[in-house]
């Protein structure tokens, strides 16, 4: 079978760009994630120790000497005895196994939610197939960007995770475990960073024909840098500073672009699709399917359907110096 090219470029793009490796449940880098790695040694190397001694008591019983033919109804009470406390020994053993990964699920599953009013918040809105990030506590109007979670290291971040259209799953496996995006339902994940560095997260619940590209990245910084991006980002857009990016600005308002999205300081106001007021400093669009440069905003805006078949963004008709000029606006949005 053919692997397509879609499903393994923007990993790697994401890879080669500044990711912390391959987003794996065995590179924990936070505490959360610390947890559950934890849960899954302790689960895998206690399913190993027991599968090791069934293979071994199943071997003894194969190279077993075949003993005399008896009487049908003679009863070794000797052996009966063994016998039963062999599978006494079994179902104890079967029940303290199982209570024991019970227990520590439940109380690395509580670790996961659990916050304190010192925690900062983000809410994260699931929709087909991108990623709606919102800070809370940044502001008036709150901070808004797409597919980027950035988070000061060393902090607790309660993310409040909410489902627009379908169900989807918030899945950083380097920080936290898996949680829902239920439409209707608040449900809460708690992650944290020990280092700098930006992890891959992905939805992990087939959400539609655009679920493997729906990637986003949480992006961990200092505390000092971290403050510095959330001031730049809650600042409105820039003004023009050069002929084609004024000329990029007006087409973008003057067409159905500014009734989808936002743009701070201007006057697009629309909620359907990404806040764009800084989308030129993001490392990717389309939720990791492309990294963010003048060509691919280019080709995004041309068609993308092609791209990305299936998503909500229509194929806007614009002159070649018109489509320029646009995407030398929007990489100016920083």
């Amino acid at each position: 079978m053919k692997l397509s090219t879609n499903l393994v470029i923007p990993p790697l793009l994401m890879l080669l760009t500044g990711c912390s490796g391959w987003q794996s449940a065995l590179n924990a880098q936070g505490a959360p994630a610390q947890r559950l790695e934890e849960l899954i040694f302790w689960i895998v190397t206690t399913c190993a120790f027991v599968w090791m001694i069934v293979i071994v008591l199943l071997a003894k019983a194969l190279w077993r000497r075949r003993e005399p033919a008896r009487d049908p109804l003679y009863v070794d009470a000797q052996r009966e005895h063994r016998m039963m406390l062999a599978v006494l020994l079994g179902i104890g053993a079967t029940v303290l196994i199982i209570t024991s990964f019970t227990v520590e699920s439940f109380f690395t599953t509580r670790a996961l939610t659990m916050a304190s009013p010192a925690d900062l918040t983000v809410v994260v809105h699931g929709k087909q197939w991108w990623w709606d990030i919102e800070y809370p506590g940044s502001g008036t109007p709150p901070l808004k960007i797409a597919n980027e979670i950035h988070i000061p290291v060393g902090r607790n971040v309660r993310v409040e995770l909410e489902g627009d259209d379908v169900i989807h799953s918030f899945w950083v496996p380097s920080l936290a475990g898996k949680q829902d995006l239920i439409p209707g339902r608040k449900n809460v994940l708690n992650i944290r960073a020990e280092r700098e560095g930006v992890y891959r997260g992905q939805c992990a619940e087939f959400c539609g024909m655009q679920h493997a590209h729906m990637a986003f990245l949480v992006i961990a910084d200092e505390a000092g840098e971290f403050q510095k991006w959330s001031q730049s980002q809650a600042a409105p857009s820039v003004a023009a500073t050069n002929p084609e990016i004024e000329t990029g600005r007006e087409v973008f308002l003057s067409k159905p672009c500014a009734a989808c999205h936002t743009v701070r300081g201007t006057s697009a106001k629309g909620g359907t699709g990404p806040d764009l007021t800084h989308v030129g400093s993001r490392r990717f669009i389309a939720a990791g399917m492309l990294p963010t440069t003048v060509g691919s905003l280019a080709a995004w805006i041309a068609d993308p359907q092609t791209i990305k078949p299936g998503n909500n963004m229509p194929m806007v008709p614009l002159a070649p110096e018109e489509l320029r000029a646009v995407a030398a606006y929007m990489y100016s949005l920083k």
